[in-house]
């Protein structure tokens, strides 16, 4: 994902608008956090080379350090990007706030350069994330609040691995590693469901390429049947906004609305556990991952969808690019240049 850390950092000298603005003041805590985080930074290589560093943690570094070589192999702009390591000293990096309008699928965004307008807001400080979610939920929104272990700076800083990365397997942790550097490559400005969801699709059918060169046909299946899931749950997910936009469509009045959303949630389950389940690979469904006892939350909603939107496209145009990602990752680079916002749906194809 993409995180306002670099924005922040290069506003961090304003000390008059920090006074004056509290939008400002978010800006700036985020950019001292990410100085933190910068200035902490060790080479993955030395660590590598320490016998005194623990071989697992060893292990998971030489496969970082291996899974940005072969980024750039398939043309991504890996740069400096995962050449160093910061330990966070805590097991959450940061939160991560949506918010949405409680009878419509209409997320909050905030604007910033670079990367334009988003639809979520990341807090180093759980306190301050907390309070900032309760504030939109006393305005009527539907809030979601969730961790995330990583984020890029589109290339502007070296971005380092960070420990909460280091929690994932090794096929996640390739994937991470190429869904980071994806981003360096390629952002559509105001654009981040298209942004995150080819990120998806570089970093699972890249971490599937990586493993099957490595003779690891394993890890290369798991790759490939987590992207497929991936698809799945991006289906699934697609039907249910489709169904909670048309019942929002009738206008519902607060009684109506809590009731039409827990039903949604029934039906949301229902599916879940019988259609949906039945065709994942690598994914197992328990009774309690989709709850009927509450309504839907469209914040979440929003966040969910964000990282599975048109993914069957992707893999369409991964398809028609010889089921070669390097291939189908430079295509796609050169069809966006200078596009912007929605319309980047337009040059994926129908």
């Amino acid at each position: 994902m993409w995180f306002v850390a670099v924005v922040a950092t290069l506003i961090v000298g304003y000390t008059g608008a920090y006074v004056a603005s509290p939008e400002v003041r978010y800006l700036h805590r985020a950019g001292v956090e990410e100085s933190k985080i910068l200035a902490s930074r060790r080479k993955i290589a030395t660590l590598v080379a320490d016998t005194t560093v623990p071989e697992e943690t060893r292990a998971q570094l030489r496969l970082v350090l291996e899974a940005r070589d072969f980024a750039a192999t398939l043309g991504l702009e890996a740069n400096e990007t995962y050449t160093r390591y910061a330990d966070v000293g805590r097991d959450t990096l940061l939160l991560v706030v949506t918010a949405s309008g409680a009878d419509c699928i209409c997320p909050v965004t905030w604007k910033y350069p670079v990367a334009g307008r988003v639809p979520y807001k990341g807090f180093f400080d759980a306190a301050e994330g907390q309070k900032f979610a309760a504030e939109l939920e006393a305005k009527g929104y539907d809030v979601n609040v969730r961790p995330s272990a990583a984020f890029s700076t589109l290339g502007w800083f070296n971005d380092p691995l960070l420990s909460t990365a280091l929690e994932r397997d090794s096929m996640e942790l390739v994937a991470l590693v190429l869904h980071e550097i994806a981003h360096n490559t390629l952002w559509v400005k105001g654009n981040v469901a298209f942004n995150e969801s080819y990120a998806q699709l570089v970093g699972y059918r890249g971490a599937e390429a990586f493993f099957r060169a490595k003779g690891d046909t394993v890890l290369a299946r798991r790759a490939a049947d987590r992207w497929h899931d991936e698809a799945v749950f991006g289906d699934f997910y697609g039907r249910l906004v489709a169904r909670a936009d048309s019942f929002y469509a009738t206008h519902p009045d607060s009684s109506a609305l809590r009731a039409g959303k827990i039903a949604i949630a029934e039906w949301a389950r229902a599916d879940f556990e019988g259609p949906v389940a039945a065709q994942l690979r690598s994914v197992r469904v328990t009774p309690s991952s989709i709850s009927n006892s509450r309504p839907i939350n469209n914040a979440r909603l929003v966040g969910i969808t964000l990282y599975r939107t048109h993914l069957d496209r992707f893999e369409a145009w991964y398809q028609a690019h010889g089921a070669n990602i390097k291939v189908a990752a430079a295509a796609l680079d050169s069809a966006m240049v200078g596009v912007e916002g929605d319309s980047a749906w337009g040059r994926l194809g129908p």
